[in-house]
Protein backbone atom coordinates (compact mmCIF):
# COMPACT_ATOMS: atom_id res chain seq x y z
CA UNK A 1 0.00 0.00 0.00
CA UNK A 2 1.15 3.46 -0.79
CA UNK A 3 2.58 5.84 1.67
CA UNK A 4 -0.30 8.72 2.54
CA UNK A 5 1.20 11.83 2.03
CA UNK A 6 0.11 14.73 4.34
CA UNK A 7 -1.89 17.14 2.65
CA UNK A 8 -2.06 21.02 3.92
CA UNK A 9 -4.44 24.07 3.05
CA UNK A 10 -2.51 26.88 1.78
CA UNK A 11 -4.08 30.01 4.00
CA UNK A 12 -3.50 32.19 1.06
CA UNK A 13 -4.93 30.43 -2.23
CA UNK A 14 -6.93 27.60 -0.28
CA UNK A 15 -5.20 25.10 -2.29
CA UNK A 16 -4.60 21.89 -0.71
CA UNK A 17 -1.03 20.63 -1.14
CA UNK A 18 1.35 18.20 -0.04
CA UNK A 19 2.87 19.48 3.46
CA UNK A 20 6.25 19.32 1.96
CA UNK A 21 5.46 21.90 -1.06
CA UNK A 22 3.76 24.22 1.55
CA UNK A 23 6.09 26.88 4.25
CA UNK A 24 5.06 26.55 7.85
CA UNK A 25 4.70 30.23 9.95
CA UNK A 26 4.71 29.25 13.30
CA UNK A 27 3.43 31.27 16.61
CA UNK A 28 5.68 29.95 19.25
CA UNK A 29 4.82 29.55 22.80
CA UNK A 30 6.83 32.70 23.53
CA UNK A 31 4.15 34.02 20.83
CA UNK A 32 6.79 34.54 18.39
CA UNK A 33 5.93 34.59 14.63
CA UNK A 34 8.42 32.89 12.82
CA UNK A 35 9.25 31.13 9.30
CA UNK A 36 9.43 27.01 10.39
CA UNK A 37 11.61 25.40 7.22
CA UNK A 38 11.70 22.23 9.37
CA UNK A 39 8.25 22.09 9.81
CA UNK A 40 8.78 20.21 13.39
CA UNK A 41 9.25 23.34 15.47
CA UNK A 42 6.37 23.50 18.18
CA UNK A 43 4.20 25.54 18.40
CA UNK A 44 0.76 26.63 16.37
CA UNK A 45 0.91 26.48 12.35
CA UNK A 46 -0.40 27.98 9.54
CA UNK A 47 0.82 26.97 5.72
CA UNK A 48 1.39 28.99 2.88
CA UNK A 49 2.43 28.36 -1.14
CA UNK A 50 6.12 29.22 -1.54
CA UNK A 51 5.31 32.22 -2.77
CA UNK A 52 4.92 36.09 -2.46
CA UNK A 53 1.30 36.04 -3.54
CA UNK A 54 -0.12 33.55 -1.14
CA UNK A 55 1.46 35.25 1.37
CA UNK A 56 -0.36 38.32 0.58
CA UNK A 57 -3.75 37.03 0.17
CA UNK A 58 -3.34 35.06 3.23
CA UNK A 59 -1.95 38.68 5.07
CA UNK A 60 -5.18 40.77 2.96
CA UNK A 61 -7.81 38.41 4.13
CA UNK A 62 -6.37 37.99 7.82
CA UNK A 63 -6.10 34.46 7.16
CA UNK A 64 -2.93 34.00 8.60
CA UNK A 65 -3.92 35.95 11.83
CA UNK A 66 -7.22 33.51 11.77
CA UNK A 67 -4.75 30.31 11.84
CA UNK A 68 -2.29 31.26 14.56
CA UNK A 69 -5.30 33.26 16.52
CA UNK A 70 -2.92 36.41 17.17
CA UNK A 71 -2.65 39.73 15.85
CA UNK A 72 0.61 40.30 13.48
CA UNK A 73 2.68 43.59 13.46
CA UNK A 74 3.19 45.28 10.03
CA UNK A 75 6.68 45.21 10.13
CA UNK A 76 6.68 41.25 10.97
CA UNK A 77 4.45 40.81 8.23
CA UNK A 78 7.44 42.45 6.06
CA UNK A 79 9.75 40.61 7.37
CA UNK A 80 7.81 37.16 6.89
CA UNK A 81 7.69 38.66 3.01
CA UNK A 82 11.36 38.93 3.36
CA UNK A 83 11.99 36.01 4.23
CA UNK A 84 9.64 34.04 1.76
CA UNK A 85 11.45 35.88 -0.94
CA UNK A 86 14.49 35.06 -0.31
CA UNK A 87 13.16 30.75 0.07
CA UNK A 88 10.93 31.90 -2.98
CA UNK A 89 14.58 32.40 -5.24
CA UNK A 90 16.52 29.74 -3.18
CA UNK A 91 13.93 27.18 -4.71
CA UNK A 92 13.81 28.58 -8.18
CA UNK A 93 17.95 28.21 -7.94
CA UNK A 94 17.71 24.52 -7.09
CA UNK A 95 15.03 23.60 -9.48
Amino acid sequence: MAKKIPMRLCTGCGVSKPKKELIRILRTPEEDIIVDTTGKKNGRGAYICCSVDCLKKAIKSKGLERSLKVEIPKELLANLEKELVSLESDTKKST
